[in-house]
């Protein structure tokens, strides 16, 4: 409950409420080394609205000499937002972006026309145990920005 009470949700009672359409459990992959649950896609629903890709990163703790390494790889044609809650995460794309992903920051990275980008932990965070949790989400461009 917020201090606020126009901040507070609205909560429908009785009828007002829809049914739930869909419930999605998230299934475990592995990205080299590294667990993420993905909600999305999924057998019951390919997309939500432009979500195509949802993805929980961790919480997962990396032991001294490991981390997160996601290679340099393409991508076209969508957008990606990732939120971390918990750790920091290297990205650098083949626009030049160089910047560190950590908590509470927003990393919205677009590839209409095409991007390649990695996503790593340094040597530095190596030097000792560090953990990750976050959130990735992938969104289908409108058609005018695929191109």
């Amino acid at each position: 409950m917020s201090w606020n009470p126009i901040l507070d949700p609205h909560t429908p009672i009785g009828d007002q409420v829809d049914a739930i359409d869909t419930v999605i459990i998230p299934r475990a992959r592995d990205l080299g080394g590294f667990e993420v649950r993905r909600a999305l896609p999924a057998p019951q629903r390919q997309m939500v609205g432009p979500f195509i890709f949802f993805d929980q990163m961790g919480p997962a703790e990396f032991l001294t000499g490991e981390g997160m390494d996601v290679r340099p790889h393409p991508h076209i044609g969508l957008g990606t937002v990732t939120y971390l809650l918990k750790g920091k995460i290297h990205h650098r794309d083949s626009l030049g972006t160089d910047q560190w992903i950590t908590p509470g920051a927003v990393n919205w990275m677009e590839a209409g026309h095409g991007i390649t980008h990695s996503e790593r932990m340094d040597g530095e965070m190596r030097q000792s145990k560090n953990a990750l949790f976050g959130l990735q989400t992938w969104l289908a461009l409108p058609k005018k920005d695929e191109d």
